[in-house]
């Protein structure tokens, strides 16, 4: 079984590095990708079709509420937390 591909996005590096780390401890689940900001999460959604999102609702720019709405119906298929 493929692992679930997950995109993580929030505007703190740390708090990104901390779930990538706990995120590894379990072979079913592959981080592979990172984004800051709204902005950058759309960019990276459309270049690397993770199965999950697991998106921060306060960002600078555009924020995770008006991120989640572009994604979800440009992709409909991936799961946003």
């Amino acid at each position: 079984m493929n692992p679930i591909r997950i995109l993580l996005v929030d505007d703190h590096a740390i708090l990104r590095a901390g779930l990538r780390a706990l995120l590894a401890a379990h072979t079913d689940l592959q981080v592979v990708g990172e984004a800051g900001d709204g902005e950058q999460a759309l960019l990276r959604v459309n270049e690397l079709r993770p199965d999950v999102v697991v998106m921060d609702i306060a960002m600078p720019g555009v924020n995770g509420l008006v991120a989640t709405r572009q994604i979800v119906q440009a992709h409909p298929q991936t799961k946003i937390l």
